[in-house]
């Protein structure tokens, strides 16, 4: 190549260099004042559950309140099925920019992966960003007054007898009311047979008629019972730290000698990952402001449970630290859907 062209070409890939320079520098500014602008259109937020339920109210209390702090609509989509693995995934393959979040939870956020192995579309730890825990609720143990159980240390002094076995419902194989009653088994050594049922109400029901023994779930589905003195259940203790303040009258395992059992069923905000960081933390700070509310704080510890809040890496170590947890259980319980 002689002088004159070897200039002009070096020339040339100066001029592309340069345009390619500057197509990124104006690439990078739009994405930046895109993000700064966020949000400008209507946000979806999904529930992988059927609308009516309780993680649908609360997702729908959640964005009438986000909608008022974002200027813009967050609209409520329910995609049930699986677990709450089928809504899941689709929040997971979702585009990252900030207009598709939805509800993650104990289910398909810590559970499944150990449950469903290569079954999942989704990897929660890779896929999924976490935003904010919003709540969590402590398990409440209750026995069906015919089993003869009044609280606590009856339950535990029937494990020294061999001849005694008790039945326990469930929501399904996985739910948190099975694998929190699971748990206790590991840690006291009770015998109890596992009666899955389709919902918490038709478990309830056989619990009050006593074809039920054992029922283990969150307090808002026995508070209404336990008000009434011709109640057909008692609650025996409470999976958490300290005593609820819904049910100040019900102890905690730990009372009873297993600070180990505690468990909750929780949820909170996910968006997929990739999402930029500046958008998740104006989520994040749109959910905590909305978790502030007196009136959303009092609409959530009425049903027993606990608001959430923090960073999103608090909600990233609390969703690892749960993943770790029942995966454990799982295993060495050899726990299955069949």
């Amino acid at each position: 190549m002689n002088t004159k062209f070897r200039a002009l070409y070096q020339r040339t890939l100066a001029i592309a260099g340069a345009a390619a320079l500057l197509a990124g520098m104006a690439w990078q500014k739009t994405a930046i004042a895109s993000e700064s602008a966020y949000p400008k259109q209507t946000i979806t937020f999904v529930v992988p559950y059927a609308a009516g339920g309780s993680s649908d109210t609360r997702a729908r209390q959640l964005a009438q309140r986000m909608s008022a702090d974002l200027g813009v609509s967050v609209v409520i989509e329910n995609k049930a099925g699986a677990s709450g693995n089928i809504g899941t995934a689709h929040i997971a393959k979702a585009t990252p920019d900030g207009y598709t979040i939805g509800l993650g939870n104990f289910a398909p956020m810590s559970v499944n992966a150990a449950l469903y192995g290569n079954n999942m579309q989704f990897n929660p730890a890779k896929d999924l960003a976490p935003i904010a825990l919003i709540e969590r609720g402590a398990v409440v143990m209750a026995a069906s007054s015919k089993s003869g159980l009044l609280n606590g240390q009856d339950l535990l002094a029937s494990v020294s007898n061999d001849k005694h076995s008790w039945n326990y419902g469930s929501t399904g194989a996985g739910s948190a009311s099975h694998l929190s009653t699971e748990l206790l088994k590991q840690l006291t050594n009770l015998d109890a047979v596992h009666v899955p049922y389709k919902g918490g109400a038709p478990a309830i029901n056989d619990l009050m008629a006593g074809t039920l023994d054992l029922y283990m779930d969150l307090p808002s589905l026995f508070m209404g019972y336990l008000a009434d003195p011709n109640a057909r259940m008692h609650a025996l203790a409470v999976a958490a730290p300290e005593r609820l303040k819904a049910l100040p009258q019900v102890p905690t395992f730990a009372e009873l000698g297993y600070p180990q059992m505690v468990a909750y069923n929780w949820f909170g905000v996910v968006a997929p990952a990739g999402t930029p960081a500046t958008i998740i933390e104006r989520l994040n700070q749109s959910i905590n402001k909305a978790m502030q509310d007196p009136s959303y704080q009092s609409l959530v510890e009425s049903q027993g449970a606990e608001v959430g809040g923090g960073t999103p890496e608090d909600f990233r170590q609390f969703i690892s630290a749960e993943t770790d947890k029942w995966g454990a259980l799982i295993r060495e319980r050899n726990i299955s859907l069949n």
